[in-house]
């Protein structure tokens, strides 16, 4: 799912792109709509090569990717990303309470937000940097 292939996408010209990144459908379709109510441009990818093809062709504000991505890792977006300029801000997706991961993560940018969560949680994590 991308723009391509009949993705949520809402873009606006006032409102900050949120590029979200999940290979679980249904989680993918309920947080591009939090963020869409949010008021967020949202574009939903449910693999990492679309995901990727869409960085380069429509670089974000906002990358939020889950941290397991299939054969993937979420973080290669992340890197992907920060070799943007400007540079979006980058958050990683887990089911996971794993110390070593959230290291990893803020190593290279990504805040660390983990499932399950609450729309607020998700929004907030957006806004409180924004």
């Amino acid at each position: 799912m991308c723009p391509n292939q009949s993705a949520t996408v809402k873009r606006s010209t006032n409102a900050r792109h949120v590029l979200v990144v999940d290979d679980d459908h249904a989680l993918l379709r309920l947080v591009s709509q939090w963020l869409s109510s949010g008021g967020f441009s949202v574009v939903a990818c449910n693999s990492f090569e679309d995901a990727k093809r869409e960085l380069t062709v429509h670089p974000p504000d906002v990358l939020l990717t889950d941290l397991r991505l299939g054969a993937f890792n979420g973080l290669q977006l992340v890197i992907l990303a920060n070799e943007q300029e400007p540079h979006p801000l980058t958050i990683v997706m887990s089911a996971y309470d794993d110390p070593t991961l959230k290291e990893e993560a803020e190593r290279c940018g990504a805040r660390y937000l983990q499932k399950p969560f609450s729309s607020q949680a998700v929004i907030s994590s957006l806004t409180s940097v924004m």
